[in-house]
């Protein structure tokens, strides 16, 4: 029989290997719905166990790609991860345009796991080359396992205590520090955070923690407030601060659309971004340029994290030490300097 030093599997040793017929087997690998998820989850593992030539069975490319990479947003509180946010949208671009210069396709998947069955599924039911996950979401654990196995994947998301799988992020804990020193540079001395309660978030609060330390101004827990990664939701929580008289100066907000929801909120009470209010963001999305005033905010190296998550699940030797991307201060025009 065929086996991984010689390439010379068959479709018939497929399916004496999985006890099914030969027509099963050939179904499954191409895809087919009349085959149970879990059918072709066992021959495609087993395919590419024994070395089988699955991707000359496949409908060609119209482009003829080399490879091809799944895209896979993990489940949060809320559901999948909103694939329509700028920031996803812009990491999305970069993945593809990575992916484009490799010659490779690249798919986003509707495979939202919660589990680490469910990552097992998205790693060895598709025909990708490799998988990369926007975020960790509550799966740091499921991942572990998951490096234990032969699954060629990435993560986009933060880097975690005990990690054994490759992730790519950003340096947090430095872009929140930045931001709020910078504030504090300015004279702000009653700085607001405004983020979630996702790993990255809390990364970046620590951050501003640390800043306003640093300044020698202690942490206000009236101004750490929770908001989801939405404009309005910023825009509604800084207005009940305005309308309950809590005094604040800065801002430091955990994304650029929670910085805009912000100055959103300032202007509707007639306060001045920044001759009252300084606001830094988080990302440096597109938006942030073109907002008025220009936002200030912490760049993320969102081209190099598409480069280096293509090139991690395209290597012929799987390395799973994290990443950890520095970050920029960009100064625009909403914090006055």
């Amino acid at each position: 029989m065929g086996n991984g030093s010689n390439g010379n599997t068959t479709l018939e040793d497929l399916a004496k290997l999985a006890g099914v017929s030969v027509s099963t087997v050939s179904r499954a690998l191409n895809d087919q719905p009349l085959i149970s998820a879990r059918t072709k989850q066992r021959i495609w593992a087993l395919a590419r166990e024994h070395n089988y030539p699955f991707r000359m069975t496949m409908p060609a490319s119209p482009i003829g790609a080399e490879g091809s990479i799944a895209i896979v947003t993990p489940h949060v509180k809320s559901g999948p991860l909103p694939l329509s946010h700028p920031f996803f949208l812009e990491l999305l671009a970069s993945i593809g345009e990575a992916a484009r210069a490799r010659d490779c396709d690249f798919t986003v998947s509707h495979i939202s796991p919660t589990s680490y069955e469910d990552l097992v599924h998205a790693t060895t039911t598709s025909r990708a080359s490799g998988v990369i996950f926007l975020g960790q979401s509550t799966l740091h654990d499921a991942f572990n396992r998951l490096a234990d196995t032969p699954a060629r994947f990435a993560v986009w998301g933060a880097q975690m205590p005990g990690q054994r799988y490759c992730s790519i992020g950003s340096d947090n804990v430095q872009g929140g520090r930045r931001a709020t020193a910078h504030l504090a540079r300015l004279g702000r001395r009653a700085i607001l955070f405004l983020g979630g309660s996702d790993l990255e978030t809390m990364q970046r609060r620590q951050g501003y923690a640390e800043a306003l330390e640093e300044a020698g101004l202690a942490v206000d827990p009236r101004l750490v407030v929770p908001v989801d990664f939405e404009l309005e939701s910023a825009e509604a929580a800084v207005g009940r601060l305005l309308r309950r008289h809590v005094a604040f100066d800065g801002v430091v907000a955990s994304s650029d659309l929670i910085a805009l929801g912000a100055i959103r909120a300032l202007r509707r009470a007639g306060l001045s971004v920044p001759q009252d209010v300084s606001v830094v963001g988080y990302d440096d999305m597109l938006l942030s340029r073109l907002s008025s005033p220009a936002l200030t905010t912490v760049r993320q190296d969102v081209a190099g994290a598409g480069r280096m998550l293509v090139a991690r699940v395209l290597s012929d030797h799987p390395d799973h030490e994290p990443e950890r991307l520095a970050t920029d201060l960009v100064v625009r025009e909403s914090c006055g300097a």
